[in-house]
């Protein structure tokens, strides 16, 4: 049904300029026939018949205007000095070419309308008084500039809705690139807050229990403290992660869980040892460096220790901060090799580096990760401490 409205609305688009033209033409040709059939005039045989033939023609040719725009206008401007009745589609063939806005085609097609209005006074011999031909071409001048200003006008409009339309498909798909953009950033965001979450308490719930699978010698009082540590490191996992997903939720009237810093290392130093990781905590960094900073290397350390439960179990892990405001702040994460191996392997997303790599480069520092000789691992960050009085000028 829509195509066939579709179909009608372009027929109609196609010929009502063409039944307009031909309504122009009609008063002009009528008051020919009332002059020639003045007594003193005999009749024409060309009026009757050759006349609306011509102007039929006219109409006819004027359906490839818009293919062939200049050779189209030309030959219905010039057939119509012999048809008083082609008048109206020497009008729109004038008005066609100059949707264009071409001066060069305006003014030569302009110029031979105003000559063929000037050679019909040949082919229908009505006297007229005196001045009568400098009536006719003011006339024709008057009624011809018409045209060219109402062609002007429409090919100004659609020049304005073709830009119009160009920008706001332009802006449709910035649109949709920001979209896509603001989508793939907030789902990185995502990523990296739950893997900061979960990997690290995971992890230790994994490694007590590949402990506890693993060793057979332990005690009932060693068995209920890993068992513990396992429904503990659990629990928190989940208390940790419905604080995230209440963030990104923006829960209304739920307080924001506090952001991890510099101080609170320690703590986090505190539940690996608990879990059974031999850890050791060397900080020597005097003051407090910037939120953002702090976080970081809250990240950074949480980060190491994760992939020292998931790959290296009972290995010796020593963490070293150091730095001072105005220089860096420098953070390391070094593991022994594994002491232990555990049945079965441990998942790994393969992203907490990478994320990690954007959380340091975000911050202004450098992160370095690499094996070491004696079977180990080390993960290093400088990170940039300004001072005070430079973060005020700043």
């Amino acid at each position: 049904m829509s195509s066939d409205v579709a179909a009608r609305h372009g027929w109609w688009h196609r010929t009502w300029p063409l039944a307009a033209a031909a309504g122009l033409g009609v008063p002009l040709w009528l008051l020919t026939g009332v002059l020639l059939h003045d007594p003193a005039t005999e009749p024409a045989f060309w009026y009757v018949v050759g006349d609306p033939l011509v102007a039929l023609g006219c109409l006819t040719v004027l359906l490839w205007r818009r293919r062939f725009p200049l050779a189209v206008a030309m030959t219905v401007v010039i057939a119509s000095a012999v048809s008083a009745l082609a008048l109206g589609a020497a009008l729109l063939a004038l008005c066609s070419v100059s949707t264009r806005r071409r001066p060069v085609e305006i003014g030569v097609i302009g110029l031979g309308f105003l000559t063929a209005s000037q050679l019909t006074g040949g082919v229908y011999p009505v006297p007229g008084p005196p001045g009568a031909t400098w009536l006719q071409l003011a006339f024709a001048t008057l009624i011809g500039g018409v045209a060219v200003a109402v062609g002007v006008a429409i090919g100004a409009r659609r020049v304005e809705v073709r830009s119009l339309r160009d920008r706001a498909e332009s802006a449709e798909r910035e649109q949709a690139a920001r979209v896509a953009q603001v989508r793939t950033m907030e789902r990185n965001r995502i990523a990296r807050e739950m893997h900061d979450v979960l990997a690290h308490r995971i992890s230790l719930v994994a490694m007590q229990a590949g402990v506890l699978d693993h060793r057979r010698d332990l005690t009932a009082a060693e068995n209920r403290v890993l068992i513990r540590g396992i429904a503990d490191g659990s629990h928190q996992a989940l208390e940790e992660l419905r604080d995230v997903l209440g963030v990104l939720r923006a829960e209304p009237g739920r307080p924001e869980p506090p952001q991890p810093s510099l101080e609170r290392i320690p703590e986090l130093v505190a539940d690996a040892r608990t879990s059974g990781m031999d850890v050791t905590l060397t900080d020597t960094v005097p003051g407090t460096p910037s939120e953002v900073i702090g976080r970081t290397c809250y990240r950074i350390v949480q980060e190491g220790l994760t992939n020292a439960a998931k790959h290296a179990p009972g290995a010796r892990v020593r963490i070293l901060l150091e730095g001072t405001a105005g220089d860096e702040l420098r953070v390391s994460v070094r593991n022994s090799s594994p002491a232990t191996t555990v049945s079965g392997r441990t998942p790994t997303s393969g992203f907490g580096l990478l994320g990690l790599t954007e959380r340091v480069t975000l911050a202004g520092g450098k992160l370095d990760h690499h094996p070491t000789a004696d079977n180990g691992y080390l993960l290093t960050a400088q990170l940039p401490w300004p001072s005070q009085e430079h973060e005020k000028s700043a």
